[in-house]
């Protein structure tokens, strides 16, 4: 994640002491003395919406196989020892879970910050009241475009105002929420319009995705943004930050799966703004970009182990053979080569001058644009 908020105006947020610092600059192994990776857990395969970017392919059938609530535990209980700091629930769509009361709550009072990642659907006001009294850190709430745009993009006639009504019925018990938007040539015509809508409903973070083509997003590969309009679209978002700061609005405004747009923000604060730029970079250097394999993982509904939530192809192990941590701690020659990925890096990635802020980026994207998981990612768009 790259987050413009703090980049360009200085603001703290509790994600940016794990994105920036000193730990995070030197783990090469997975792990640092304090704490363990960043986990995305799909705890189900079941969603009651039909996304055409679904890197996880959901259905409402889900899959037969999902963990069993003894085995989710146990696999919390792994991810305490090893001091995880955040567990991200999605799916499909995590309330569809049968147990997803009881696994959350007990990983929140394991000490683990929990977060969500849902359709929003399902959040009726009961249940946004549920989220906040269990202790849930944060709830991530999916809208792809304005009503017509996003609609269409989920398959789901009414989805918008669906959404719309959860948003604000966690914004009614105090339960902190934000939105999570997709970017793709559909929907880039809403921007300004979601700006809007992210001010006059007083939401407070919004994190814009570039599109991975993985799972059922592999029909959208000719639907990548090109690199000019990624362009436009930055310089659009910088300036949109810049403006919620000078109004005092604290908006928390992040790119996701893309560590080109550190690059950029970078690029463009050397000129306008050289004393900030030199700010940005030792905190964008400290990240160390891409940490696929490093400081985030992923686990499939199954127990399979990714170093990603978008790399389902690539299979570490599975948790009902062996415990995560030790998945996560072993030699796995995907996990060695990712944390020192440099020379295995091929094409425009290898040589780049930017390695030491972006680190090859997002693996999964090159791999789905070309099955080679070492090829360079066609969403960077620094020329």
């Amino acid at each position: 994640m790259i987050n413009l908020t703090t980049l360009l105006c200085g603001s703290n947020f509790y994600g940016d002491r794990l994105r920036y610092s000193s730990s995070s600059e030197s783990a090469t192994s997975g792990t640092t003395k304090t704490t363990g990776p960043v986990v995305v857990w799909n705890c189900t395969r079941s969603c009651n919406q039909n996304c055409e970017h679904c890197y996880m392919e959901a259905t409402p059938e889900g899959s037969s196989e999902e963990l069993e609530t003894a085995e989710a535990k146990a696999f919390i209980d792994d991810l305490d020892a090893l001091k995880c700091p955040v567990l991200l629930l999605s799916g499909g769509e995590p309330l569809l879970r049968h147990d997803f009361w009881e696994i959350t709550e007990y990983a929140i009072k394991k000490g683990l910050r929990v977060t969500i990642s849902t359709n929003g659907s399902l959040i009726t006001p009961h249940i946004a009241r549920d989220l906040k009294k269990i202790g849930v850190s944060y709830v991530g709430i999916s809208l792809d475009g304005m009503e017509k745009t996003h609609d269409a993009f989920r398959n789901s006639p009414g989805a918008f105002n669906n959404t719309l009504e959860a948003i604000r019925h966690c914004r009614n018990v105090e339960q902190k929420v934000g939105l999570r938007f997709t970017l793709t040539p559909r929907n880039t015509g809403d921007l300004e319009e979601m700006m809007y809508l992210l001010e006059e409903e007083k939401i407070p973070r919004i994190c814009f995705y570039h599109l991975v083509t993985a799972g059922r997003g592999k029909e959208l590969r000719q639907e990548l943004i090109p690199a000019e309009e990624t362009r436009e679209i930055m310089d659009y978002l910088i300036d949109k930050t810049r403006d919620f700061s000078h109004k005092g609005e604290e908006k928390e405004i992040l790119t996701v799966d893309n560590h080109a747009d550190g690059v950029y923000l970078y690029l463009k604060l050397q000129r306008e703004d050289p004393s900030r730029a030199g700010k940005a970079w030792e905190l964008l250097r400290l990240n160390g970009g891409n940490r696929s394999g490093v400081a985030i993982a992923a686990v499939d509904p199954e127990g399979k182990v990714h170093p990603d939530q978008f790399s389902q192809e690539q299979i570490l192990g599975n948790i009902r053979e062996s415990p995560f941590s030790q998945i996560w701690l072993s030699k796995h020659p995907l996990l060695e080569k990712l944390r020192h990925r440099t020379p295995y890096l091929k094409g425009r990635c290898q040589k780049c001058t930017w390695l030491p802020v972006c680190n090859g980026n997002l693996r999964a994207r090159a791999y789905a644009a070309t099955g080679d998981f070492w090829e360079e990612d066609p969403g960077c768009y620094i020329e």
